[in-house]
């Protein structure tokens, strides 16, 4: 994975990010054995200073089981979304708030 994203000056945030994406990079095959996630484009950024955005995109298709493991491997509060990207393929959208911990 790559560095947390571009612009983010805050030592602690930005190590809270790498800590995100890395647990990403370890944990996700453990909980997507049928790699709908593991592999796909993904893309990260902060929202504002407030939220840290991750999409997944070119996803076949993903259940419930699969999105709670998703938000299980993150390890912070966050939220889902499925949304169609074509005919054939999802994207997968998790924010993660920023708020002060």
């Amino acid at each position: 994975m790559a560095d947390a994203p571009h612009g983010v000056t805050d030592p602690e945030l930005r190590e809270r990010l790498n800590r995100i994406q890395q647990q990403l990079s370890t944990g996700l095959e453990g909980v997507d054995p049928h790699h709908k996630l593991v592999g796909r484009p993904a893309t990260y950024r902060v929202i504002a200073g407030r939220t840290f955005e991750i999409v997944f995109r070119d996803v076949a298709s993903i259940t419930e089981a699969e999105m709670l493991g998703l938000k299980r491997v993150i390890g912070e509060e966050c939220y889902c979304s499925v949304e169609p990207q074509t005919a054939e393929t999802l994207s997968v959208r998790v924010v993660v708030p920023l708020k002060a911990r």
